[in-house]
């Protein structure tokens, strides 16, 4: 797998480009502001953009998504978050400029099978942090993008940011069915990769639920 992520960004958020070994696509997950740097990645890997999924409709994660996708990428988006990108105000989205709406802008579902630069990512809809809060899973590489459902502060794996999440409580339940994977990587928006015991310390998390 070609997996390669940025975060030099006022927010620290994660841009992640991935694509299956020696294809010449990628797919961009969470965007985030820097469509230039995005380019720049691509095109010193020689890749081309096929998709752009975004975990959750925070600007910071998709607020470049529309430059990034220009007028011929898909953007996906869960459909309860589509308003961030249609009506932001009426979504909540808290920021005073509004985020660019994608010319070819597309939604998914829970359990749709994402296939992408001969890539394929699962859609979990895990709602809290905000209403279409999704965790993208690639059981090939058995790799979880959780987008900011999950935090890793100090080396300790916890839940979402009870401030900026919409319903903190279904945040924290919505945690439980990450742990029926079977995950090697879990891949977060603002920490380091957690690359050993993800397993276990997902089953903590539910355990902790209840």
């Amino acid at each position: 797998m070609y997996l390669e992520a940025f975060s030099d960004n006022p927010f620290g958020t994660n841009c992640w480009l991935l694509s299956a070994a020696g294809s010449d696509e990628a797919v961009i997950v969470d965007p985030g502001f820097d469509a230039g740097r995005v380019r720049a990645i691509l095109e010193e890997a020689g890749k081309r953009p096929a998709a752009v999924l975004a975990t959750h409709g925070h600007y910071d994660h998709v607020g470049a998504a529309a430059e990034v996708a220009g007028e011929d990428i898909p953007c996906l988006i869960h459909q309860e978050d589509e308003l961030a990108f249609t009506d932001p105000a009426a979504w909540g989205a808290g920021f005073p400029v509004p985020t660019p709406k994608p010319s070819d802008l597309r939604t998914f579902s829970d359990g749709d099978a994402l296939e992408f630069a001969g890539f394929s990512l699962e859609v979990m809809h895990t709602p809290g942090h905000t209403p279409g809060s999704v965790c993208f899973y690639g059981p090939r590489d058995r790799v979880l993008f959780v987008g900011d459902m999950l935090q890793r502060r100090f080396g300790r794996v916890s839940f979402a940011s009870r401030l900026y999440s919409d319903d903190y409580a279904m945040a924290r339940r919505s945690v439980k069915r990450l742990a029926e994977l079977d995950v090697q990587t879990v891949m977060f928006s603002h920490f380091a990769a957690l690359e050993e015991g993800a397993a276990e310390t997902l089953a903590r998390l539910a355990r902790e639920v209840g």
